[in-house]
């Protein structure tokens, strides 16, 4: 019976000590939240442990939000860091926009944190840009142009280079477009302003007035920003686009004439060479016939049509032509031989 008691005594006493160790290894803890007023139950702590979670960062959040005025629970850090959320930031930009007195929940807040994850971004920057705008450059500088090139009515090119203030919407943060499609909008804006202006030297004397148009178009809106103003840094003149525009197409219809100068050209040439082959088949024509006549005059012979003083003097007549023919400076025909 001793035996007994001496066994439930040990394993009494080796529980109590488990006990003494775990209590003792979250009693900093424990303690720590205690003091500092944010109150943290013992079986919350195991239980954390127990899930792995970092239940020291979890406390020091909740110490962190709880002296900043907030009331944020175990729970709910608890659930943003299992979500894989940056919970130290989260905490430090909804502090940032409390003492700012913007209207940021807790829960907008962690949307934020898990919609920039992996872009680059964070919520505090995005609390940051809220407090305090931002200047964004139209072009971007980091895609190569140095301006945007738009044309007026009267061919005259004109750079523009504009500088967009803005501030995060964090209502439309989430979900809303980022930087690239203000900037692409703002450009586009400023290609029709200046396209719509009847000379380039209206868009020199108003720079004003393109950031006045594209302002009103409301640009801003589907997007992560609101624009607060749109300035313009720079204008210059670039290229007389018209006058290039012009010279080219003066260029290609004095192609296009050469080109139908050569297709009637060529038509002529073509209509030449048909008419001397037709020359030719006239000549061979006729001196097919010739070819004809001796062979009629001896047929004539022999029939007795004609007779051979007939022919003699037919031969006397042609010898006469070919006489005067020479005598006036005319070439005698062949047909006298």
């Amino acid at each position: 019976m001793s035996n007994i008691v001496i066994i439930v005594l040990v394993l009494v006493g080796i529980l109590i000590l488990f006990s003494l160790a775990v209590v003792m290894s979250f009693i900093n803890s424990w303690l720590k939240a205690l003091l500092a007023g944010a109150p943290v139950s013992m079986l919350t702590l195991i239980a954390m442990r127990l899930r792995g979670v970092p239940y020291s960062m979890i406390v020091d959040s909740r110490i962190m939000a709880v002296k900043a005025g907030l009331d944020l629970t175990i729970n709910q850090l608890e659930e943003h860091y299992l979500a894989e959320g940056n919970l130290i930031p989260t905490i430090k930009a909804l502090i940032a926009s409390d003492k700012a007195g913007m209207d940021l929940s807790w829960k907008q807040a962690c949307a934020i944190d898990l919609a920039t994850k992996g872009t680059g971004k964070t919520v505090g920057e995005a609390v940051r840009t809220s407090i305090n705008p931002k200047v964004i450059d139209c072009p971007n500088p980091a895609s190569g142009k140095a301006s945007i090139d738009a044309v007026a009515k009267d061919g005259i090119q004109v750079k523009v280079r504009a500088r967009v203030t803005v501030r995060t919407n964090l209502e439309r943060f989430v979900g809303g477009a980022q930087e690239e499609t203000i900037i692409a909008r703002v450009g586009e804006g400023i290609v029709t302003t200046i396209g719509s202006a009847d000379s380039y030297k209206f868009v020199l004397e108003n720079p004003d007035r393109i950031s006045k148009v594209v302002l009103e178009r409301g640009l801003d809106s589907g997007t992560a920003y609101e624009i607060l103003s749109i300035d313009i840094a720079d204008v210059d003149v670039g290229e007389n686009i018209g006058a290039q525009l012009q010279e080219a197409q003066a260029l290609a219809n004095k192609n296009m004439a050469q080109a139908q100068a050569e297709i009637r050209r060529a038509a002529a040439v073509a209509l030449e060479q048909e008419m001397k082959a037709k020359v030719e088949e006239m000549r061979a024509k006729v001196v097919e016939a010739e070819a004809q006549v001796p062979m009629a005059l001896a047929d004539a012979l022999r029939s007795g049509n004609m007779g051979f003083m007939d022919y003699y003097r037919m031969q006397n007549i042609q010898a006469d032509t070919a006489m005067r023919d020479s005598i006036s400076g005319n070439k005698p025909d062949k047909k006298t031989k």
